[in-house]
C-alpha cells in the first residue's frame, strides 16, 4: 500500500515499526513522527489540539485535507495540458518522474494516471511499465492505451475483438427477431441512430485520433470478412468511418479515400459520384463499403424504383447512364470479397447480357404485374379472359442462377411484389428461388426481409394453394439442409400460425420440429413450436366446444317443439364466461 514513499525520502509504515521497536519512549517518538511527517504549516499546530477537543481523529482530519489537495493538483495538471506555455509537457514529465514511484498506492494513482493522461508522448519506459501490470493497465486512460496499443497490435486485437463479436451478435439477433413488421425491420434504423450503436461508439474512443490504430481496425475487418464472408463487417467499416466524420476527426478523414464517396448520400448524388467512381477504384475499401448490405439495399432499391420509371417512359435499361452507375456500383459492391482475396483492386466487369437479356426480361415480368392489376380494377363487363402468367422467362430464370447483380435484383422484385401484396405475382416468383447464385434466396438478410413483407399477405394464408407456395414450393424446400432456413420458418410461423389454416400448422409443425439426434439448439427453435402448439391445442378445445354447443342447441329445438320444460331446465348447460369465437371458422 505504502510502496514508493521511500524513493521519494517519505517515511512509512515499515519506518514507523521499526522506530517503536527500538525505541524506549514510545510517546516522544510518536510525536517525534508526527512531527516529521505531518503538515508543515506552523499555524496548524496550534488548531490540532483544539481538533482533538472536538474529538475529530487524526486520520479524519489528514484524509480530508490530502483530498482537497490531490483534487486541487489533478485540476492543476489539466489546466497545464490545456495551457499555451511552450514548456507545458515538460512540466508535466517533471511531475511524472516524481508522482510515478506511487502509482500503486491508491490514493496518488489518480494524479499519476492524469499526468500520464495528458501527456501525448509517455516515456517509453514508463508505457512498459504500466503494460507490464495488469492492475496499472486496466485503470490507465484510453489516451494512455492508445499509445500502448499503437506498438502492440496483438494486445489491440485483444480489446478489439470482444467489440466486433458482439456487433455481429446484435445484427444476428436482429435478423432472427420474433418481432415481424415491415416498418420495424432490419433496415429501419436510420444511419445516425445506426453510428450511435454502442460498439461503433466504443471502437471510436480507442482509436481517437491516431490514423495507425483506425489502419489496424481497418484491417481486422478485412481479415474477418476475408474468413467469414460476413457483410456485416462490412457495415461496421461504413459506419464506423462515419461516426469519425461526425466527431469531424479530420486527421482519419482526410486520409481515408472512402470518406468522399459517402454511402449514405451516394444514389442521391449520382452524378458526383460517376464522376469520383474512377478514382477511387483502386481503394481497396470502395467496394467493401458498398457490400454494406445498407447500401447494397439503397442501391437495388433505386434499381427497381428506376426500371419503372423506363417502364412509363417506354425506353430501353442500356439506355438509362443512372441505370448504368447503379449497376456499376452493386457489381463492385458484391464483387469486394473476391477483390480482397485477389488482391486485384480494379472494377469487375458487368455482364453484357444482364442489360440486355435479363433486365428485358425482367420488364416483361414487370409488365406482367401491371397488365393483370390493370385488368381487375376494370368493370366487369370490360374485362377479358385473361389469365395471370404461371411462367417466367427463361432468361430471368437463368440469370437468377447464373449471376449475382441479376439475383440480387430478383430477390428484391419478389420484396417488390409481396409489398404490393401480389399474391399472384409472388406464387410464380418463389419456385424460380429456390435455385440462385450461390443460395442467395436463403440468406438470413432477405429471408428476414421477405418473412415481414408477407405479413402484408397474411389473409392469403388462410387458402391451401398460398401455403403451399410459400412453404412447400420455397422455405421448406431448404430447411433440412440451412439452419437458419429452419429459424425463419419458425419466425413467420410463430406470427401468423392464427392465420394459417389449423391442418396446414400441424403440419409445419410437425415437419420444423427438431430431431432428437440435433443436438444444441437455438433459443428460438426450441420455444416457437411449443407456443404454436398451445394455440392448436386452444383450437381444438375451442372446436370441441362448439360442436357441443351445436348439440345443446339441437336438444333446445327438440325440446321446445315438444314444449317440455322439465327436461329444458334439466338439460340447460351455460358455456364458459367470455367465450367468443366463430364457429363457421371451426366448421
Amino acid at each position: 500500500m505504502f510502496a514508493g514513499l521511500p524513493e521519494l525520502g517519505i517515511s512509512n509504515g515499515e519506518d514507523l515499526k521499526e522506530t517503536l521497536t527500538n525505541c524506549t519512549e514510545p510517546l516522544k517518538a510518536i510525536d517525534q513522527f508526527q512531527t516529521e511527517n505531518g503538515i508543515l504549516l506552523p499555524t496548524l499546530q496550534s488548531a490540532l489540539p483544539f481538533l482533538d477537543l472536538h474529538g475529530t481523529p487524526r486520520l479524519e482530519f489528514h484524509q480530508s485535507v490530502f483530498d482537497e489537495l490531490r483534487d486541487k493538483l489533478m485540476e492543476r495538471v489539466a489546466t497545464i495540458a490545456e495551457g499555451k506555455d511552450e514548456d507545458r509537457y515538460g512540466k508535466l514529465k517533471e511531475l511524472l518522474e516524481k508522482s510515478f514511484p506511487l502509482v500503486k498506492m491508491p490514493s496518488i494513482q489518480p494524479v499519476v494516471m492524469q499526468v500520464l493522461k495528458h501527456l501525448p508522448k509517455v516515456p517509453e519506459k514508463k508505457l512498459k511499465l504500466v503494460m507490464a501490470d495488469k492492475e496499472l493497465y486496466k485503470v490507465c486512460a484510453v489516451e494512455v492505451k492508445r499509445q500502448i496499443w499503437q506498438e502492440n497490435q496483438a494486445l489491440f486485437g485483444d480489446e478489439v475483438s470482444p467489440l466486433l463479436k458482439q456487433y455481429i451478435v446484435a445484427k444476428e439477433a436482429a435478423l432472427f427477431s420474433s418481432d415481424l413488421s415491415i416498418l420495424h425491420n432490419f433496415f429501419s434504423p436510420s444511419p445516425k441512430a445506426r453510428r450511435q450503436g454502442e460498439v461503433v461508439l466504443k471502437l471510436t474512443q480507442m482509436i481517437g485520433k491516431n490514423v495507425k490504430l483506425y489502419d489496424m481496425v481497418l484491417q481486422f475487418l478485412r481479415t474477418l470478412f476475408l474468413r467469414t464472408r460476413n457483410v456485416h463487417y462490412c457495415t461496421l467499416r461504413a459506419e464506423l468511418l462515419m461516426s469519425l466524420h461526425d466527431l469531424d476527426i479530420s486527421e482519419i478523414c482526410s486520409v481515408d479515400s472512402c470518406h468522399k464517396v459517402c454511402p449514405n448520400s451516394c444514389v442521391q448524388h449520382a452524378f458526383y459520384v460517376t464522376k469520383m467512381l474512377r478514382v477511387f477504384l483502386l481503394s481497396r475499401d470502395l467496394s467493401m463499403i458498398l457490400c454494406d448490405p445498407f447500401a447494397s439495399n439503397t442501391l437495388v432499391l433505386s434499381t427497381v424504383r428506376n426500371l419503372q420509371e423506363l417502364l412509363s417512359q417506354d425506353a430501353l435499361p442500356r439506355d438509362s447512364p443512372d441505370l448504368m452507375l447503379l449497376l456499376r456500383m452493386l457489381s463492385l459492391g458484391q464483387g469486394a470479397w473476391d477483390m480482397i482475396d485477389s488482391q486485384v483492386f480494379k472494377e469487375p466487369r458487368l455482364e453484357l447480357d444482364v442489360v440486355t437479356r435479363f433486365l428485358p426480361a425482367m420488364l416483361s415480368v414487370l409488365v406482367d404485374d401491371y397488365t393483370f392489376t390493370v385488368e381487375q380494377k376494370l368493370p366487369s363487363e370490360e374485362k377479358t379472359s385473361l389469365s395471370y402468367p404461371t411462367a417466367l422467362p427463361d432468361n430471368f430464370n437463368k440469370y437468377l442462377h447464373e449471376n449475382r447483380v441479376a439475383c440480387e435484383m430478383g430477390l428484391y422484385y419478389a420484396l417488390h411484389i409481396a409489398k404490393q401484396r401480389n399474391k399472384n405475382a409472388l406464387q410464380r416468383l418463389l419456385p424460380a428461388l429456390v435455385e440462385t447464385y450461390n443460395d442467395m434466396a436463403f440468406g438470413d438478410i432477405f429471408l428476414h426481409l421477405l418473412t415481414a413483407h408477407l405479413t402484408l399477405l397474411s389473409d392469403e394464408f388462410g387458402t391451401e394453394e398460398f401455403c403451399s407456395a410459400v412453404f412447400d414450393g420455397f422455405l421448406l424446400t431448404a430447411f433440412s439442409s440451412k439452419e437458419n432456413v429452419h429459424r425463419h420458418n419458425l419466425r413467420l410461423l410463430l406470427h401468423l400460425h392464427q392465420k394459417v389454416l389449423p391442418s396446414c400448422v400441424e403440419t409445419l409443425v410437425k415437419t420444423l420440429e427438431p430431431s432428437k439426434q440435433v443436438g444444441k439448439l437455438p433459443y428460438c427453435m426450441k420455444w416457437v413450436p411449443k407456443e404454436i402448439e398451445r394455440d392448436l391445442e386452444h383450437l381444438q378445445i375451442c372446436n370441441t366446444l362448439y360442436k357441443l354447443q351445436f348439440g345443446i342447441a339441437g336438444l333446445f329445438q327438440f325440446l321446445f317443439v315438444r314444449y317440455d320444460t322439465n327436461a329444458l331446465s334439466s338439460h340447460f348447460i351455460r358455456l364458459p364466461h367470455g367465450f367468443d369465437v366463430d364457429p363457421l371458422r371451426l366448421s
